[in-house]
């Protein structure tokens, strides 16, 4: 339980407990009750606390991609490559873009002078619904929203993809059947937890914006919000 592997799986999971901790309980409490008000200061909050759990999640993904091609491809190298300080600097590099990332959003939405209505179409304070209810241009917002957003996705998912494509070539040119099965298993995990993830950010985040918060929207942050931290510790439960 000490490898660099289930250092970073702790990580993950600590992520996935906070923001669905920021999101469900109010969630469940406006199910319930008819008042469902929040303060601003509450609604800018929570928005930033979950806007730095998911995009450190992004950032995750794409280090525990590199601990696996670490792994798999130079196994002999792989406690001294991934050293104790090295997985801690990686950690702390993904909660620091999240809190920047996040930070950067939240600072502009806050400079955003007047509402239009104080009702969000939509079950918390996520960016796009609040900007759909300025009375001010926030074409700025929109455009950085999907900038930052498409850039993180695409700067992870060359990682991803380029240290698996690695992973598969070692793969491949194995011997033995049984250390196949091995490499595939120990790969099975993240590679599930990745598709369901990025799937859904992408759909959310990494297209143009129409202005309007669908229910198509809801459904796909539903999903991640609720779902996936839910689904996480059983994909890698059933894997081991």
């Amino acid at each position: 339980l000490h490898t660099p592997m289930y250092f970073f799986l702790s990580h993950l999971s600590f992520v996935d407990y906070c923001y669905s901790t920021i999101i469900v309980p109010k969630m469940l409490a406006n199910i319930v009750n008819e008042d469902k008000a929040i303060s601003f200061l509450g609604c800018a909050v929570q928005f930033y606390l979950f806007c730095t759990c998911v995009v450190t999640e992004v950032f995750l993904l794409a280090v525990m991609a590199y601990d696996r091609f670490v792994a798999i491809c130079n196994p002999l190298l792989y406690m001294v490559t991934m050293s104790r300080a090295l997985c801690v600097k990686l950690v702390s590099c993904c909660y620091l873009g999240g809190t920047v990332c996040s930070l950067i959003h939240l600072c502009l939405a806050l400079e955003i002078p007047s509402y239009r209505s104080n009702v969000i179409n939509h079950f918390f304070c996520d960016l796009p619904p609040l900007l759909s209810l300025a009375c001010s241009d926030v074409s700025m917002n929109e455009l950085l929203l999907y900038i930052v957003a498409t850039f993180n996705e695409i700067t992870t998912i060359v990682i991803i993809l380029t240290s698996y494509l690695f992973i598969l070539i070692t793969i491949l040119r194995m011997h033995s059947a049984e250390g196949r099965r091995k490499a595939f298993s120990t790969c099975a995990s993240h590679l599930t937890a990745i598709v369901v993830f990025h799937g859904t950010i992408l759909f959310t985040y990494c297209r143009p914006s129409t202005g309007n918060s669908t229910d198509t929207d809801k459904v796909a942050t539903v999903f991640y919000t609720v779902v996936i931290p839910m689904l996480n510790p059983l994909i890698y439960s059933v894997r081991n």
